[in-house]
């Protein structure tokens, strides 16, 4: 599985998979510019564009995608608060699976201040490899089995962000909308602790807070964990 993280954080997110036959585009929060620099100007080529939710720093770019002939799959809330509609734009519904080419893509609900977000769990027919994509979300209610690679959140930790609010950086109240919103190490780790790692090859870290995250600490709690390679973004 080729994985390519274009963009990551709050500045804006857009990864790029491929499977050796078929490609898709995970979130595109950039710039239609920067994501056709991204991907070496091969966008058009992707069997489909799938939008976690509607804030901008993971569906700006959604408009622009769509003309140019890429379809759009996403919840239902993310594309009513774009106000889009049309050929280009496919609604999928949480443990609903659409097949493009040798992947098969299952959406599965996430816990996020936006309307209906999702993950998504994907399949390759050709090389039986399977990928988890999730970012903004408190935490995760569902376990996976036979995943070979993790694009996950990884925000926060508890301690950068209980320091940050003792620094003066953040509010608590922000900090407590942190913690609602988005996943921590802590969480993660529960998360991977609950899954099925025997598989497991590659986990990619995303969107971590500039303020209150940790990168070589994360990466050594994650790689500690599980055993896998662990990069973070």
């Amino acid at each position: 599985m080729e994985i390519k993280i274009i963009a990551s954080g709050s500045t804006g997110n857009a990864t790029k998979i491929s499977d050796g036959a078929t490609s898709l585009i995970l979130d595109a929060g950039i710039t239609i510019k920067r994501l056709l620099s991204g991907t070496g100007f091969t966008v058009s080529d992707a069997a489909g564009c799938f939008i976690t939710h509607e804030h901008l720093d993971h569906a700006c770019a959604m408009k622009p995608v769509a003309n140019l002939g890429v379809n759009i799959y996403a919840s239902k809330g993310t594309f009513d608060a774009h106000k889009v509609s049309g050929h280009r734009y496919h609604e999928i519904k949480s443990l609903e699976s659409v097949t493009l080419g040798t992947f098969e893509v299952m959406a599965f609900d996430t816990v996020h201040d936006a309307a209906e977000p999702l993950g998504f769990l994907i399949e390759s027919k050709l090389t039986g490899e399977k990928v988890v994509y999730f970012s903004d979300t408190s935490y995760i209610k569902y376990t996976f089995k036979g995943i070979t690679h993790l694009i996950v959140e990884c925000n926060h930790g508890e301690r950068e962000l209980r320091q940050s609010v003792r620094d003066g950086i953040i509010e608590a109240d922000l900090a407590k909308r942190i913690a609602k919103n988005h996943m921590s190490v802590e969480r993660l780790t529960e998360f991977l602790n609950a899954l099925d790692r025997s598989r497991l090859k590659q986990i990619n870290l995303i969107h971590l807070s500039d303020n209150n995250s940790n990168a070589e600490r994360f990466k050594q709690v994650i790689q500690r964990t599980t055993g896998a390679e662990v990069y973070v973004f």
